[in-house]
């Protein structure tokens, strides 16, 4: 079974994205090890919960995207717009 078919642009985005998020994660791991103050780190997660999640979305609307521009195809790859759509619910 082929993975879901995806424009390049989408996926250099998304890891532009993750690479950041990741970049905010280890500024969470230095606050922490600097014993920053509480309310700052849990800014700092809640920051990066959101830029995560904004990854999925982007990545579940792309997948649609796909769904609805070939069905066929997308069934075929094990895609149809149904598991999509859980994909989507697994995020909200």
């Amino acid at each position: 079974m082929a993975g879901m078919e995806l424009p390049e642009e989408t996926i250099v985005g998304l890891q532009k994205r993750l690479r950041r998020v990741e970049g905010q994660v280890r500024g969470i791991q230095q606050m922490l090890a600097d014993a920053r103050d509480c309310r700052d780190v849990v800014t700092q997660i809640a920051a990066a919960n959101k830029a995560l999640e904004q990854v999925g979305f982007v990545l579940v609307a792309a997948g649609l995207t796909w769904c609805l521009d070939d069905p066929v195809r997308s069934r075929d790859a094990g895609y149809d717009v149904a598991d999509v759509q859980k994909m989507f619910l697994k995020l909200a």
